[in-house]
């Protein structure tokens, strides 16, 4: 889920209520919040504990809500957590701390200090474009066998990683293997995924729905329907900027030209100026995505 913002440390409250409800009738299975899409290294710690609090009151339990903790500060990271846990948030999750680049030993190691101060559920998030580190096979496995990590979400686009992610899974019944990009949600489930955590589903959410249940019931010439609509709203939407913010701006002026939410950038990155958001709203008509 992207971040409502109207200013610089100001969550769009309205439009954040807006965006929930919006994202929920559309029938998604839950929320994950502060990840990439919600900009969440560019939030301050207190913006963050706020958006958890609005999210999970909102929420009220009727799907899941897994907060990001990812960060450089350890004791940031359990300030958060624990702040997570008490508002009602299911399960945490964290890509490989960025900055100062992990070799694999002291990645674990990261994790063996980080699992037993947390109070809930583990995920990893693999995103090495952001990051610069992965999470290693040998390393996963390790993960597979930790009983306060309950899964991957692989944002790094290499399907040769996600087939052996689902190979590595095996060991574990109970693991969960979902994939970023959006794009690779049908082939990822075709495969023995198990789902995927899309930005798309912010402003359209029941297509990515019922792309992921129709490549689950094995429905191919519905999932290929569908997953031609996800890749041309995927060519449209997020390729309107030049910059790898494009992907986010997209999402955020979707999102504003529904009049869901304000499309307000944390800094240091800005909204699409008009004659991009002129150039976005001309696409998204294109495919039918406004009215």
């Amino acid at each position: 889920m992207i971040t409502p913002l109207r200013g610089r440390d100001e969550l769009d409250v309205a439009g954040l209520e807006r965006l929930i409800e919006h994202i929920l009738a559309g029938g998604v299975a839950g929320l994950f919040i502060l990840g990439t899409s919600g900009e969440a290294p560019s939030l301050s710690y207190r913006l963050r504990r706020e958006l958890i609090e609005r999210v999970c009151r909102q929420v009220n339990g009727r799907v899941p809500v897994l907060a990001g903790i990812t960060d450089t500060s350890f004791v940031e990271m359990i300030g958060l957590s624990r702040h997570a846990a008490g508002q009602g948030v299911s399960a945490l999750v964290t890509a490989t701390p960025y900055y100062f680049p992990s070799g694999q030993p002291e990645l674990i190691e990261h994790l063996e200090h980080l699992l037993p101060e947390l109070p809930l559920p583990l995920m990893l998030y693999n995103m090495p474009s952001m990051t610069k580190v992965s999470f290693a096979r040998d390393t996963v496995r390790w993960a597979v066998q930790q009983p306060g990590i309950i899964g991957i979400k692989d944002s790094s686009g290499d399907m040769l990683y996600f087939h052996d992610l689902i190979d590595i899974a095996r060991a574990r019944p109970d693991w969960a293997v979902f994939v970023g990009p959006e794009e690779l949600m049908a082939e990822v489930v075709l495969l023995g995924g198990h789902g995927g955590v899309n930005g798309g589903a912010n402003f359209k959410p029941r297509l990515y729905v019922d792309l992921y249940e129709a490549a689950a019931a094995r429905d191919l010439e519905r999932m290929l329907e569908l997953n031609r609509q996800v890749q041309a709203i995927a060519r449209a939407v997020y390729r309107v900027g030049r910059h790898a913010s494009a992907v986010i701006k997209g999402m955020k002026g979707m999102l504003s030209l529904m009049g869901i939410c304000d499309d307000y950038m944390a800094e240091p990155f800005h909204r699409f100026r008009p004659a991009e958001r002129q150039e976005l709203e001309r696409r998204a008509r294109g495919l039918g995505l406004l009215p």
